[in-house]
Parts: structure tokens; sequence; C-alpha cells
């Protein structure tokens, strides 16, 4: 028996040593693997994301096989100023000065939907107008790295990915790559699709309301049409625009130089 017991105790060593050796590995492998796709895409502009491709493949689910994405690349200095600006002064205003996540946004949101769900909870009625927290660095490596949906597991590689953006790209890289891939309709990315699509010109030459409407209809591009606004896309393109001038405009775009 005592022969036996130590054969059994040899042979489960190396199991060991390479169990240990995976659960070192894998993990490694995978940091090192995120930051050279992060390192490579600060040089090199995405030809897709994988937002673009996740739909495509819905599509096809649905039987949609004539369904096509549009979608150009334009460099930030060849679009219009008036795009990222009202990009920000929609979604981010802190983009310049935060780090990848805007805690004292994150709590006043947590503090607004609280009151929303207690006020329809005393309605009896469905909860309306929850508000997110997302910066644009958050929505960038959302978009460009992940799926839709929601789980822990998708925050937490969101939450990585906007970690390594902050830390390997500049600000402008970063408002560069969301203009482009960002979703103004269904199968409508960027700043150049959008500016073709909805107004049929160049992204150079969007006007401060027509940048303001393509923002408006952000987060629910398929919900909202920019070419042909609500009344509800109308009013917030307004505000989109005073809060645009309040920021300093197309000068703001400095401030990330």
């Amino acid at each position: 028996m005592a022969d036996g017991d130590k054969t059994r105790r040899t042979q489960a060593r190396p199991r060991r040593k390479r169990l240990l050796r995976w659960l070192i590995g894998l993990p490694l492998a995978f940091v090192v693997a995120t930051v050279l796709q992060v390192i490579v895409l600060r040089f090199v502009d995405p030809p897709f994301s994988a937002f673009m491709v996740g739909r495509q493949f819905e599509a096809i689910g649905e039987g949609d096989w004539g369904y096509r994405s549009s979608y150009a690349w334009r460099d930030l200095d060849a679009m219009s100023p008036n795009l990222p600006v009202s990009l920000v002064a929609a979604e981010d205003q802190n983009f310049a000065v935060h780090h990848g996540f805007d805690f004292a946004a994150i709590e006043k949101a947590r503090a607004h939907n609280e009151r929303m769900v207690e006020r329809a909870e005393k309605r009896g009625t469905p909860v309306k107008r929850l508000r997110g927290a997302s910066t644009i660095s958050q929505q960038t490596a959302k978009n460009l790295f992940l799926w839709q949906g929601r789980s822990w597991v998708r925050k937490g590689l969101e939450a990585w990915y906007t970690v390594l953006i902050e830390a390997l790209w500049p600000k402008r890289r970063i408002l560069e790559v969301y203009a482009n891939i960002v979703e103004f309709g269904d199968g409508i990315y960027g700043a150049q699709a959008g500016a073709r699509h909805f107004f049929g010109k160049d992204a150079s030459r969007l006007a401060p309301q027509e940048a303001a409407r393509l923002a408006a209809v952000l987060p629910s591009p398929r919900r909202f049409d920019a070419g042909h606004p609500s009344a509800y896309v109308q009013r917030r393109s307004n505000a989109i625009q005073r809060q645009a001038r309040q920021i300093g405009g197309a000068a703001w775009l400095h401030s990330l130089d």
C-alpha cells in the first residue's frame, strides 16, 4: 500500500504543476493579448467594431441576409468639430478631466434612478427615465471590443478595456474612435455614415444643429431618427447645442491637445 500511495503522489505532482501553469498562464496571456490589441488600435484605425459584427449576426439570425452596415472612417481633423463637441456635451462633459470613470456622475445617476423607482412603485407604473453614467471611454471600450447585453462578465471586461484605453491612448484618440464607431441609426456607424445617411453631406460639413441631432438620438439610435427628429429629439438637440456652447464650442477640442 505504501508503494502504491507513493506512486499516486508522484503521478499527481505533474498534474498539479500543469494546472498551476494554466492558472497562471491564462490570465497572463489575456493581459498580454488585450494590451497588445489596444496598443495596435492606438495607431491602426479599426475596420469594424464588435458591435458591428454582433449586429450583422443578429440580422442573419432574423433572416435579413441583405443587411449591410454603413461605415467609413474619418480622422478627427477631417470631420466637423461640431460632432465630437456635441457628443461630449450630450454624454460626457467631464471627458477631458476624468480617467475613464466619472464617479460623481455615477452617484448622481444612482440617486436619480432610486427616485424614479420609488415614484414608479408608488404609482404602480413601469419605471421610466433611468439615467446612465457611462463615459465616452466606457462606451468606446464596449462598442469596439465587446458584445451587447448585460452581465457582470461584460461589465468587468468593459472596465478593464476602459482602463487600458485611458492608459494607452490620448484623449483625442478615444474621442476619434468613438465618433467613428458609435451607432447613429440601425447599421449607420460613425460620423461619415451618419452625415451621409441623414443629411446627404460629408462629415466635415456638419452644421451645429445637425451634429446635435446626431448626438441627441443616443443612446437609442434605433428608436429615434436624426433625419426626421421627434419633438423629444429636437428639444434634446437644442439643449445639446446650448451645452456645446457652454463648454467652449469647437475651441474645446484644443483642450485635448
